[in-house]
């Protein structure tokens, strides 16, 4: 089985939040998690849910702040062990080129 996850987590501040926001990341090296940071939040992938959930959970403590924001989006495909990137490449063969594009 394969879980995958949209991860966000901030602290709820007027200045930058990078500094905390790059706590949450690095808090997610502790875990089998494979991730990759995006500018709206982390999409994180596990063997299953509660390894998820626990690299969440970390992420989330990892933020020192008064006040945390914290968004998980679960896929927890139970019957299936493929990767996530197999979802894009699905998208990316329907389209005949890379699911991206530029403001050009």
């Amino acid at each position: 089985m394969t879980a995958s996850g949209f991860l966000t987590v901030a602290p709820v501040i007027e200045d930058s939040m990078a500094s905390e926001v790059a706590a949450a990341v690095e808090a997610l090296e502790d875990f089998d998690v494979a991730y990759e940071t995006t500018a709206m939040g982390t999409i994180v992938e596990a063997d299953d849910a509660d390894e998820l959930f626990a690299a969440a959970s970390a992420a989330h403590a990892a933020v020192d702040a008064d006040r945390v924001s914290t968004v998980l989006k679960v896929d927890d495909k139970r019957t299936s062990t493929a990767p996530a990137a197999e979802k894009v490449d699905a998208v990316e063969a329907e389209l005949g080129r890379e699911a991206r594009g530029s403001r050009e």
